[in-house]
């Protein structure tokens, strides 16, 4: 196995993705590692059997990258004394369009990157149903390892004693 030098972590900037990239950072740090944030932007494409959408689709999907942009660049610069306490390398944001597991694959192969680290819970109900599990498909065809991460389970207790 490579050294960890690059790591891949996939947001959505819902409150369980802090925990998510808390562990990512950690891993970016022990390994020095450069630590690329992903965010992809699902394209309407994927739901045009569902419904025909009174707006104009071109514009709103370029003011919600242009939005998801902005919103990984602020996450970046809040969150930068904790990227740098703990020893990362370099923090890389990125805005992505498309099928989610897809691109998320494809920036991996892209990026060279060693290590995705990700969350396993995402859609639930019949949105997982009609759309599977990112993490699932991640896992499944990547071309590095990837670490999962429940953001909804607790942390392990010692029951040994």
């Amino acid at each position: 196995m490579q050294a960890i030098k690059r790591i891949l972590t996939p947001v959505d900037f819902s409150d369980n993705a802090g925990k998510i990239i808390q562990a990512a950072t950690f891993m970016a740090g022990t390994f020095k590692a450069e630590l690329y944030l992903v965010f992809v932007a699902q394209t309407f494409e994927d739901y045009s059997g569902f419904f025909v959408p009174p707006i104009n689709l071109p514009n709103l999907e370029e003011e919600l990258f242009a939005s998801a942009q902005q919103q990984m660049e602020t996450y970046i610069e809040e969150n930068k004394a904790m990227f740098t306490e703990a020893g990362v390398a370099q923090v890389t944001g990125k805005v992505l369009s498309g099928d989610i597991a897809e691109e998320i694959l494809k920036y991996a192969v892209r990026k060279k990157i060693q290590l995705i680290v990700m969350g396993t819970h995402g859609y639930k109900g019949v949105e997982r149903i009609m759309f599977g599990s990112v993490a699932e498909k991640v896992v499944k065809s990547s071309c590095c390892p990837v670490m999962t991460i429940n953001p909804y389970r607790e942390e392990c207790e010692d029951n040994t004693k």
